[in-house]
């Protein structure tokens, strides 16, 4: 079992390919009002949350962001986050607003990634489109010192196994109080 602590307020980045589960896993520790998806966006700025109108729906989702942060408020960036410079400008937005940044990647195997997709009744995404989310992934998780790590996060947590995704537990704590974790 995982238990990841997340102190409130930060960021959490989820990365991963389109169908590893992030949204799943958003939802299933989150508060709606938390999550920040960028599926959503995509539907906000153009009625339609596959892959149209990208660069509206992030410049919204960045304002938005910030907001939270600024206000000390948790945010959950749910989208794919597989490209390094996608992080390391999330995890900026985060320095800025003086709250810890989490990475909170599924890396799960390509054939259960594939399969998710595929299982998909809406949000279908193209098979290469996916490879490619997964090769990217790659690039930032692996080599002997993984470059995610040195992308400014205050905790990188890495689940490689949709039974660890299923049995990951969520704890928070308050930067505000101080309190430790129980």
């Amino acid at each position: 079992m995982v238990e990841i602590l997340v102190p409130d307020p930060s960021l959490v980045i989820l990365a991963g390919a389109a169908g590893a589960g992030k949204s799943t896993f958003a939802a299933r520790h989150f508060d709606a009002a938390e999550i920040l998806s960028s599926d959503r966006y995509r539907e906000i700025v153009s009625g339609d949350e596959n892959q149209r109108a990208t660069r509206a729906a992030f410049g919204r989702l960045h304002r938005d962001l910030a907001r939270r942060l600024a206000d000390g408020r948790l945010a959950v960036v749910d989208a794919t986050n597989v490209e390094s410079w996608a992080r390391r400008t999330l995890v900026r937005r985060a320095s800025v607003a003086a709250v810890p940044a989490l990475a909170i990647v599924l890396d799960l195997p390509a054939a259960t990634v594939l399969a998710r997709n595929a299982a998909r009744t809406s949000r279908f995404v193209d098979v290469p489109v996916v490879v490619r989310h997964l090769a990217r992934l790659r690039r930032g998780l692996d080599g002997p010192a993984p470059p995610i790590l040195a992308e400014g996060f205050a905790t990188v947590v890495i689940i490689r196994d949709a039974v660890e995704v299923d049995d990951t537990t969520i704890r928070r704590w308050s930067r505000a109080r101080m309190d430790l974790p129980r």
